[in-house]
């Protein structure tokens, strides 16, 4: 996010002759310190930007100065363009406006070649996306408070300083410091809600490392499996299983020989599928699929009866 920062610096800078350390500080949630390190990046670049001291000082730019697209590669051009219009996914008003200008900058016509959208289908486009008040949380250090389900279907309240937004196999996630268990945790967005963000800053734990991969329980057991997935579930085959552990068998129907966490999860996830699978092995799970279902089938006839 420095980018948008001293671009924006700068064209603040183009419209307004002069500002102060202070102001741009509280502008952009920032410390005095990191301005002044922004103003010494911006000058290393070759733009002419310089701070005064006293009565009238500040932060300024040559009166003749104007922004200058060549410092930029075309490359480098369309890497920062990308960039913002990936960002757009966080309907983030001030970051329209700089990808605006800056398209217009190093005249880019095209600018819509991708869409970043976090929303399910059918979603409303005006509702808030958690990506926006996560992402500005981040930036800020703004704690945030949300309700959470764990794996175990257990609720909790959690109040967290987050520190990345991680996209791991087909799922978001969030890490950040979770001041009830004292430890950084990981948490899946898709079980975070009410997530909004609080008044309370936090400093960085400079000391402390995040975990950099998502790791299982240690107790966390696997079971090696052999599913049979008929053509009517041909379109989830390839979407949810690695093509190394996917045989096309001549009818059209796929063998998937793959390893799943044992846990109810995973029976949930079998019985997903309806009738487009059949467990073939392990002996052990496919009765247990076998009595799954035939409680399913009670339920259906206790209802009738």
């Amino acid at each position: 996010m420095q980018i948008n920062r001293l671009f924006e610096i700068v064209y603040m800078l183009l419209n307004k002759k002069t500002t102060t350390a202070k102001e741009l500080a509280e502008r952009f949630e920032v410390s005095i310190r990191t301005i002044y390190r922004d103003v010494d990046i911006l000058s290393s670049a070759g733009i002419p930007i310089y701070a005064s001291q006293g009565k009238g000082g500040g932060i300024s730019l040559l009166n003749d100065y104007i922004l200058n697209k060549s410092i930029l590669s075309e490359n480098e051009q369309n890497e920062i363009l990308f960039a913002l219009q990936s960002l757009n996914a966080m309907r983030n008003s001030e970051t329209d406006r700089i990808l605006s200008k800056l398209s217009s900058l190093f005249n880019k016509d095209t600018v819509n070649w991708i869409e970043v959208d976090f929303t399910p289908w059918g979603s409303d486009k005006n509702q808030s996306s958690p990506f926006t008040i996560l992402k500005d949380a981040i930036l800020r250090r703004h704690i945030i408070e949300f309700k959470y389900i764990n794996t175990s279907g257990e609720k909790s309240t959690r109040k967290v300083e987050p520190v990345k937004l991680i996209f791991k196999v087909h799922a978001w996630y969030l890490q950040g410091f979770c001041l009830s268990k004292k430890a950084y945790r990981t948490f899946k967005i898709s079980r975070m809600s009410d997530v909004h963000t609080t008044q309370e800053k936090f400093e960085a734990r400079v000391s402390e490392a995040v975990t950099e991969n998502i790791k299982e329980p240690e107790s966390q057991k696997w079971i090696d499996m052999r599913l049979k997935i008929y053509p009517p579930g041909a379109y989830r085959v390839y979407d949810e299983f690695d093509e190394k552990e996917i045989n096309q068998n001549q009818d059209g129907s796929f063998l998937v020989e793959t390893s799943l966490p044992q846990s109810d999860w995973m029976f949930r996830y079998l019985l997903s599928f309806g009738t487009d699978m059949e467990v073939l092995s392990p002996r052990n799970i496919r009765d247990i699929m076998k009595n799954k279902l035939e409680e399913m089938i009670c339920k259906y006839k206790n209802k009738e009866s």
